[in-house]
């Protein structure tokens, strides 16, 4: 009985289990199962062509699809005139702006170039109403000016912007006051020769005297510097023996007759007496050549030595002999300023 039982039982558990999986497979056929055709097909299955994808025959071509429209091509002389014109326009040189052509830089760039201090300190000079241009003076930060064409002056001196060169050389004895001796002999140039621009000494000093002589490439101020009609005066040092007069002051003040006409001091001092060494310091704004021994000369005291210590506002001061050093800009301004420039 017992096996009857176990029989009919596993016979009906396959009955139950094949039903299920009957009623399972058709279930899965209702609802549209992945391996039937019948259903959604799948993303590789499907077909865009098909009206429900968006194609079909009225459908519209999407971005980009379909072949792309190109522009007829140029005939090759059109073509070669195009190319032409471009090419012209290239190489056409640029008109200046407004702004670099009228406007020009900054005013205290310009100042911080020509050595005026930094841009802030050259700021604080143009706060200060310390900066003239053009004879205005300007407050305004941020002014333009044209550094090659407008006037700029501080502290009512003229301030070097362009690219002019300023030097003062304390002259040895023995050198001669040229740029070139065909000789060979030891000369100003010899000081210079590692400088692009070409310098060139403002008036001269003789072979054997010693002390200032300015060189630059300044044409306009080297003239008026050494021309009588703006009388700047030069300051010498002269060793002489003694004793002299107390009127010898007065007689080189009145003047003195050379060879090749008058000559006057403007200006005489005993600068040192020891024994029958004295130590005379002669101004004058004359230029003639030899015109200092030539004087003293004259008045009975030869020179045994002659230094130069002063060419206008441009002292030589403590300057050891052979050196060059270049003017600042305010002395720059002082030279310019003597020559009304």
């Amino acid at each position: 009985m017992r096996s009857g039982n176990s029989r009919n039982s596993s016979s009906g558990g396959a009955r139950k289990g094949g039903q299920g999986q009957q009623g399972g497979g058709a279930r899965r056929a209702q609802s549209g199962g992945r391996g039937s055709g019948k259903g959604t097909p799948r993303p590789e299955e499907r077909r865009y062509d098909r009206p429900e994808f968006g194609g079909g025959p009225d459908a519209k071509p999407r971005y980009g699809a379909g072949p792309r429209k190109t522009a007829p091509s140029r005939p090759r002389e059109l073509q070669a005139r195009v190319e032409d014109a471009v090419r012209a326009r290239h190489d056409r040189p640029s008109k200046p702006t407004a702004k670099s052509e009228l406007e020009g830089e900054r005013l205290q760039k310009v100042l911080a170039r020509a050595g005026m201090g930094s841009r802030r300190a050259c700021e604080e000079l143009i706060e200060q109403g310390r900066v003239m241009v053009n004879g205005e003076v300007v407050r305004e930060q941020g002014k333009r000016v044209n550094a090659n064409s407008d006037k700029i002056e501080v502290d009512g001196l003229t301030v070097a912007t362009q690219s002019f060169l300023f030097f003062a050389l304390n002259k040895p004895a023995g050198v001669v006051a040229t740029m070139e001796d065909p000789d060979g002999r030891q000369c100003l140039g010899d000081y210079v020769n590692n400088r692009e621009t070409r310098l060139f000494h403002v008036g001269r000093l003789d072979t054997e005297t010693e002390g200032i002589i300015l060189l630059t490439n300044h044409g306009e101020l080297a003239h008026r510097l050494t021309h009588p009609k703006y009388g700047v005066q030069k300051t010498y040092l002269a060793a002489i023996q003694g004793p002299i007069p107390r009127d010898l002051g007065k007689q080189l003040k009145n003047g003195v007759e050379l060879e090749d006409g008058w000559a006057r001091a403007d200006d005489f001092k005993v600068i040192q007496n020891v024994g029958k060494n004295y130590l005379v310091e002669v101004t004058l704004h004359e230029g003639r050549k030899h015109i200092v021994r030539r004087m003293l000369a004259e008045a009975g005291f030869p020179v045994e030595k002659l230094v130069r210590t002063q060419f206008g506002p441009i002292a030589l001061g403590d300057q050891k002999s052979g050196w060059l050093r270049r003017l600042t800009n305010p002395e720059v301004g002082q030279l310019m300023k003597s020559v009304g420039l």
